[in-house]
């Protein structure tokens, strides 16, 4: 299964498919500062998918989460005592 579970539970295919029609638009509008502001908005939307993934699996392995991720407190979902740790 792999990192695929990761991947496909979290909002990176979204922000992915956000990307992709933030760059077909490109091509049709000149690069203002609202264009600027939609791809700031995706960076970061893009940073905190791939954060909450990273959570994911820390908690998938028993270890702790910061306080501020939104899986904290919900760690016990993700992490499986039986589980084969790498």
């Amino acid at each position: 299964m792999g990192m695929r579970k990761y991947v496909a539970g979290t909002g990176i295919v979204g922000a992915a498919v956000s990307g992709i029609s933030l760059l077909r638009g490109a091509n049709d509008q000149p690069f203002t500062w609202r264009v600027a502001l939609q791809w700031v908005s995706w960076g970061i939307t893009f940073a905190l998918a791939i954060g909450t993934m990273l959570d994911i699996r820390a908690a998938s392995r028993g270890r702790r989460v910061a306080p501020d991720s939104p899986i904290h407190g919900k760690e016990s979902r993700y992490f499986k005592p039986g589980a084969v740790k790498r």
